[in-house]
């Protein structure tokens, strides 16, 4: 899987959950966000964020529900 290029995955920050290159806004608090703000509301409450951070969310959100486990 790659990842969008505006997420980061460091064990230094936020523990290693995705977040956005430049931010400890993890990919989990754009996703819980857009369930009930719009984004330009979203982009209100975290002026760090672009448009395309929110579809680099998305987009490693979608590449995620692709991904499939084998059982051992």
């Amino acid at each position: 899987m790659e990842l969008p290029e505006r997420i980061v995955l460091d064990p230094e920050i936020m523990g290693g959950k995705p977040t956005i290159r430049g931010t400890r806004i993890t990919v989990g608090t754009i996703l819980n966000q857009l369930r009930f703000q719009s984004r330009e509301e979203l982009l209100q409450d975290y002026p760090e964020l672009t448009p395309e951070d929110i579809d680099a969310a998305l987009a490693y959100a979608a590449l995620l529900a692709e991904e499939r486990e084998m059982p051992l």
